[in-house]
């Protein structure tokens, strides 16, 4: 394990400037490190193609970027890397963690790249290496190596040591939890047809614990892909409850004016707004400018106008038909188990 407060020191004393991130469990610690230092600058990116386009021009710019992704979010950055990274010939270091996987796990998100990950990078056209544990002095050399060359650096676990916000960075939330606002949906859809579908995160761990007696799709991949599987349910005739999060919804937001053209579609998207990645270390999302509700409106949505706080009002303002969008400002929950394979698989609808 590497001292992360000595990695990231070494990082600014050899010049790099910027961390263009997307929260990752593994690089947790690391991302920790990053926003408690105030000598090198902390992006969180929307997306892994986000990421790699800022990086990319801060990079031609005379600063030094890396970018700091998980293993299922390199598949985002294909295009960024193929016809643009490569022809132009723009290089930093990019460091992604390579997520495993054992039979059984309900983590299939994981499933298919926990064995062709090496093969994914090789065929982006870039070469790849495992980032030492160990030794600080080889892990940035390795980190300089892969700033000159298409090269790849894969993060394990436990690569970092442990690291805490600092207070002033922590979110001090007094929310309602998740979990009121979803028992709330439970009672109310119980043995109904319509179908739920959870985004990527807690929020889909929740939906297993909490609302045992709906039609659950736990997305556990894809992430910022719900309200389009939810638009695909209901272009087929299914009334369909899209649970989101905030940092879900900036991912793709192209979905948003997809879904804004069928106005006739059985569909309310719910965001659950915990202004946080909790599911990757609880990091802040850094998203209160952004207006949600006049987002959606603007894309085509009906909108109840106010944010919502509470579970009665929730449930008051979801309509039986048309797209509809409510913002929810909810708070963290305890830690709850992960659906496990069967109800992934099964998924229930």
């Amino acid at each position: 394990m590497v001292d992360t407060k000595k990695f990231v020191n070494s990082l600014i004393e050899n010049g790099y400037t910027h961390i263009c991130a997307v929260p990752c469990s593994f690089a947790k610690n690391l991302i920790n490190e990053i926003i408690n230092n105030e000598n090198i600058e902390y992006i969180p990116s929307a997306s892994e193609a986000i990421a790699v386009s800022i990086a990319a021009g801060l990079r031609m710019s005379g600063k030094k970027p890396i970018v700091v992704v998980q293993s299922s979010g390199l598949t985002n950055m294909g295009s960024c890397i193929t016809s643009m990274l490569l022809p132009y010939g723009i290089t930093f270091p990019i460091i992604t963690s390579w997520r495993t996987y054992k039979e059984g796990d309900s983590e299939v998100q994981h499933k298919h790249l926990a064995t062709a990950l090496p093969k994914l990078i090789e065929t982006y056209g870039y070469k790849y290496q495992i980032l030492e544990q160990n030794n600080l002095d080889t892990m940035i050399s390795q980190i300089n190596n892969s700033n000159n060359d298409f090269l790849i650096n894969i993060l394990k676990k436990d690569t970092f040591s442990n690291i805490e916000l600092y207070e002033e960075y922590k979110l001090k939330l007094d929310y309602i939890p998740r979990s009121v606002f979803l028992k709330t949906l439970n009672k109310k859809y119980k043995n109904s047809n319509t179908i739920f579908i959870g985004t990527t995160g807690n929020t889909a761990r929740e939906m297993y614990t909490f609302m045992p007696d709906t039609k659950n799709f736990y997305m556990v991949g894809n992430m910022g892909g719900a309200l389009s599987v939810g638009v695909g349910m209901a272009k087929a005739g299914k009334k369909v409850i899209v649970l989101g999060g905030d940092a879900e919804f900036v991912m793709h937001m192209g979905g948003l004016t997809t879904a804004g053209r069928y106005k006739n579609l059985d569909l309310n998207y719910i965001l659950f707004d915990n202004e946080s990645n909790k599911s990757t270390g609880g990091q802040a999302t850094y998203q209160n400018h952004i207006n949600y509700i006049g987002i959606a409106k603007n894309c085509g949505f009906h909108v109840y106008e106010k944010i919502i706080y509470n579970s009665s009002d929730m449930i008051n303002s979801i309509r039986d038909n048309g797209l509809n969008f409510l913002h929810v400002k909810c708070g963290y929950d305890k830690v709850t188990p992960r659906p496990p394979v069967e109800a992934v698989a099964i998924n229930k609808v």
